[in-house]
């Protein structure tokens, strides 16, 4: 039984088919944001899955106008006045199809909490990154960029 497994796993490799294709169009993983405005790298955040629910956590601020290792200043509760670094900033996101979506992201810069939604592209290599508040024609949107 090991053999015909391993013996799929190689396969699914060489031919880019089967769970490695899934695996590479679900958000999960580490992803290097890209600033909307600016265009230029922000962090590096890693969305982990558990029960079918995404969230997302800060590893890493690259840039930032408040230097090296940026607080929360502008969160509410218990974020507030925190390190945006190992903060969570997205919760309660859930598959829908080939989109994530029916939870909230968190942007540290202002400490607004907004609606989102999530859809793989490039093969999984990006990752569209809507927030928005009631209809997600009002809102922004980030491609953030695979890490692992």
């Amino acid at each position: 039984m090991k053999s015909l497994l391993r013996a799929m796993v190689a396969t699914a490799l060489l031919f880019g088919t089967g769970a490695v294709f899934a695996a590479e169009n679900t958000p999960v993983g580490t992803w290097k944001t890209i600033d909307d405005e600016t265009g230029k790298p922000k962090s590096i955040v890693q969305i982990t899955e558990s029960n079918g629910e995404l969230k997302a956590t800060v590893l890493q601020v690259l840039q930032s106008d408040e230097g090296p290792h940026p607080i929360c200043k502008n969160c509410d509760g218990e974020r507030k006045n925190q390190p945006i670094e190992g903060m969570n900033i997205m919760w309660g996101v859930h598959q829908d199809g080939d989109v994530w979506d029916g939870g909230q992201i968190l942007d540290p810069k202002t400490g607004k909490t907004y609606k989102v939604k999530l859809q793989t592209t490039d093969n999984g290599s990006k990752l569209t990154v809507r927030g928005y508040i009631g209809f997600s024609l009002l809102g922004r949107t980030q491609v953030w960029q695979r890490e692992q």
